[in-house]
């Protein structure tokens, strides 16, 4: 367990963290962990001068991939609450990076979309993401990142596909192999 307020408790995940039997699983929650953290991002924004903070840059990586967005389905993507993504988009209104309309198919609803400026900010948030995945790959043979590539499309395509099977049918334990899709 970790003790909280030392030096412990910044340390970063690693797989052998997770009590998974699968090295795959553990890793990717070592790195999803990662990646997903809020206070991480905020110190890297922080360290790289970013002027808009990491609710703002995850509402706009939300917003760029699926707008226009009701504030409830923005909120249910990035894992928060209504009352802290009203306050995360009036922030971003007030910058003029998004916009609130009217739902044409509910006029009591409201959607978010992105102004011109906040396309522009929300380009800058994948571009800082390029510039993350490029550093951590800098020691990487062209060979080894482009065979990591296909195996990471490949990967996330199954994923998605199973996400879907197991939506729909639960997960089934199996004394012997682990969890499976049920029947």
């Amino acid at each position: 367990m970790v003790e909280s307020g030392g030096a412990s408790s910044h340390r970063l995940r690693v797989a052998h963290d997770f009590p998974y039997r699968s090295e795959l699983l553990a890793s990717l929650s070592a790195l999803i962990l990662l990646w997903e953290s809020p206070g991480l991002q905020s110190e890297i924004l922080t360290s790289s001068g970013e002027p808009i903070d990491q609710p703002a840059h995850q509402a706009l990586r939300h917003l760029t991939a699926g707008q226009p967005m009701r504030p409830s389905d923005l909120a249910q993507a990035m894992g928060t609450g209504a009352s802290n993504v009203s306050k995360i988009v009036k922030r971003l209104e007030a910058e003029g990076m998004v916009a609130r309309d009217r739902d044409p198919e509910d006029t009591r609803s409201t959607l978010i979309t992105l102004t011109p400026q906040g396309e522009s900010a929300a380009r800058h948030v994948y571009d800082l993401g390029d510039e993350m995945i490029a550093q951590v790959l800098a020691t990487w043979s062209p060979r080894d990142v482009s065979r990591f590539t296909e195996l990471a499309k490949r990967f996330s395509a199954d994923a998605i596909a199973a996400a879907e099977e197991m939506r729909r049918k639960g997960l089934k334990r199996s004394s012997r192999e682990g969890p499976t899709l049920a029947d």
